[in-house]
């Protein structure tokens, strides 16, 4: 398997980010803005239902007009992103997206590298309409993913050490099979043959790899997760209780 040379050159400098980053539960004031417009989904549909992949790389899930756009940069492995999951996108889903105020984008920024990879893989490898209903579903496994994780390291560490050598694309499915990543997937429809396929999709790793280069060359993306409101970063915030005033002082309210 060819590696991608944007994920060789990313992988080193990814180490230095983390997860949660320099990130808080408080968030700096934000002037209020003026409350925008609900508008109506289409017809028979919430919009929760419409879901896209977006030209920079992400998947959005909402009103793809909503004129408050937020984007997260996150890890399905980062605990501080699982936390968000659980406590933030089901709010955040009704009361915001709903109305056809926001809408809701989420870009993978790898910065546990190859078991990162491997989950970003799997979870695009789904149709698109199901891309955040198998996110929420991987999210809500995470505890059990991270303690494979764990248990991999301390009861093999020459296995977890080889697959910490190889090149990211080649761990990624090394990683997927010693944490059940496939199994899972298997359990929620996606048959094995194709998961094994995607985990080897040159054109989905590069287009992975190209979302996580512009994220590090903006010198704004340090960690999971990082949110933006309409382009803008918003500083110190990791959880709900943080970005709730932020999105309302963009004028979701």
């Amino acid at each position: 398997m060819r590696v991608a040379p944007a994920l060789i050159a990313l992988l080193p400098v990814l180490a230095l980010a983390a997860c949660g980053g320099e990130s808080s539960n408080s968030s700096a004031p934000v002037q209020a803005s003026t409350p925008v417009t609900a508008a109506a989904p289409p017809a028979g549909k919430t919009w929760m239902d419409v879901v896209a992949k977006t030209p920079e790389g992400g998947y959005v899930q909402g009103n793809p007009d909503a004129p408050i756009k937020l984007v997260e940069y996150g890890s399905r492995n980062c605990p501080v992103c699982g936390r968000f999951a659980v406590e933030g996108v089901e709010p955040l889903r009704q009361k915001y997206i709903s109305t056809g105020k926001v809408s809701y984008e989420f870009r993978d920024f790898l910065v546990h590298g190859a078991p990162d990879l491997a989950l970003a893989l799997l979870n695009q490898c789904v149709p698109t309409e199901n891309f955040f209903t198998v996110m929420d579903q991987i999210y809500a496994n995470q505890p059990t993913f991270l303690d494979r994780t764990q248990a991999l390291v301390e009861k093999n560490p020459q296995v977890a050490q080889q697959l910490q050598s190889m090149p990211a694309p080649q761990a990624a499915v090394g990683f997927a099979d010693q944490l059940g990543f496939v199994e899972f997937m298997k359990q929620h429809g996606l048959p094995e043959a194709k998961a094994r396929a995607c985990l080897a999709d040159q054109k989905t790793i590069e287009s992975i790899a190209k979302v996580n280069g512009d994220a590090v060359n903006n010198g704004e993306v340090t960690g999971t997760p990082t949110f933006f409101i309409n382009g803008k970063v918003v500083p110190n915030t990791a959880a709900w209780e943080a970005l709730e005033p932020a999105l309302q002082a963009a004028g979701a309210r």
